[in-house]
């Protein structure tokens, strides 16, 4: 049977190490959220992986070029790809604030980029800090309205008053801020031309606006009309009563259960702490409801590789590049890749991490993993408690017991379904 601390620092960060959990079981489960929710200080841990300097694109500034010299700039590109890549993963596995640090991964998620279409690791990491020093969902929305990545990533570089391009429009409206159901095309398309004359520039590193392809016309939207701009209508449609449901009922999506759904009364809860996305999470992590979500969410390909490099002592910085390299290949293969979602809405959840070609990487994944990992002596008791599982099933235990070999041992431990499943 999982205990509510196991299950509040397992769903909250991105996975305990057996220190933490043990200290936060002392402490109990009200000190324990207060210490994620609202930690104290700066985070020391974070202070080990600072953000890598990139300097400009590689192509700011730069015109008429030869193959031989694209060739020269895409290489350095992907290198920087890489790095941030590389970067993040490290940086989630040393922070010292967990919860913070998988809220920010959520609002990646919620607001899908892809660094395989944007191709600029500069935008893309913009746009991460973004993400992470937004005070709340408001300041939040209004800069990613006008982020030069997603402003690239969905074509609002296209969106003039000529030709409008709905694309950003449509998603602002579905995906991030109202969701399914709560506007109309009619309020797409006018939502689109109160987007118009944003652009990307690669050499200022950020969105820049173009008032001549900007439509200043009046717009109807939501039955509201006004000479619409970006920031005027990303204020309106925070002020929709859809908007903080839309955004309590993602987070439940993510931290709750994915099967189950967000009770009424925790949502009406969460909409009143809106929008304080801290604030909220910690509403869901304290109500009742919560606590009868056992075994209902799989670890993301990202939560389970970070939650066991946590528990096992191995960083990602620490590893030499062809082992980190293979990491991320292995990770892309898994289908969760830092700055590289499959699309506008984010990753899958649930059973559709359990696919038996997942297994099969996830197991040599697990495998790599465990050969890095500085543990010597290892039975399946102590194991469980290395990787904070509350106790093996009888067939599970059965097998890891049959077990000598220490890192077949870990390995195996990695892949079990009660380390798989929260």
């Amino acid at each position: 049977m999982s205990d509510g601390v196991g299950l509040l620092l397992r769903r909250a960060g991105f996975g305990p190490t057996a220190v933490e959990l043990a200290a936060a079981r002392r402490a109990g489960y009200d000190a324990a959220l207060s210490g994620l929710t609202a930690p104290p200080g700066p985070d020391v841990g974070a202070t080990s992986a600072p953000v890598p300097d990139l300097g400009p694109d590689a192509y700011a500034g730069k015109r008429d070029l030869t193959y031989e010299e694209k060739v020269k700039l895409e290489d350095l590109r992907t290198a920087q790809t890489e790095q941030i890549t590389e970067w993040w993963l490290n940086r989630m596995t040393v922070a010292s604030h967990q919860a913070v640090e998988k809220l920010v991964f959520f609002w990646h998620g919620h607001w899908a980029t892809s660094v395989k279409k944007v191709r600029s690791p500069q935008l893309m990491l913009s746009q991460h800090r973004t993400l992470r020093s937004a005070p709340d969902f408001t300041v939040m929305a209004r800069r990613m309205v006008v982020d030069a990545a997603l402003n690239h990533y969905l074509d609002g570089h296209l969106n003039t008053r000529q030709a409008p391009n709905e694309n950003l429009a449509r998603e602002l409206c579905e995906l991030f801020l109202l969701g399914i159901g709560n506007y109309t095309e009619k309020d797409v398309k006018e939502a689109g031309r109160a987007l118009t004359g944003w652009r990307f520039s690669l050499t200022r590193g950020r969105s820049v606006f173009d008032p001549e392809a900007h439509d200043p016309g009046r717009k109807t939207i939501l039955g509201r009309t006004a000479n619409y701009g970006a920031q005027s209508l990303v204020d309106m449609l925070l002020t929709q009563e859809s908007c903080p449901r839309f955004i309590a009922t993602r987070l439940w999506f993510r931290y709750g259960s994915s099967t189950k759904p967000l009770p009424k009364t925790l949502q009406e809860k969460m909409v009143r702490a809106f929008p304080a996305p801290m604030a909220m999470l910690r509403l869901l992590l304290t109500d009742e409801a919560f606590q009868t979500t056992v075994g209902t969410m799989v670890k993301q390909p990202v939560e389970w590789l970070v939650g066991a490099l946590r528990q096992l002592g191995v960083r990602p910085a620490s590893l030499t590049p062809e082992v980190r390299r293979a990491v991320l290949h292995d990770l892309e293969n898994l289908g969760q890749l830092p700055f590289a979602p499959p699309n506008v809405g984010g990753w899958p959840s649930g059973g559709a991490w359990l696919t038996s070609a997942a297994a099969q990487v996830r197991l040599r994944l697990a495998g790599r993993i465990a050969e890095q990992a500085p543990i010597d002596q290892l039975t399946p008791d102590s194991l469980a408690y290395l990787l904070g599982v509350d106790r093996w099933t009888n067939r599970t235990f059965a097998v890891l017991r049959s077990t000598q070999d220490r890192r077949q041992l870990l390995t195996l431990g990695l892949v079990s379904p009660e380390y798989l499943v929260t």
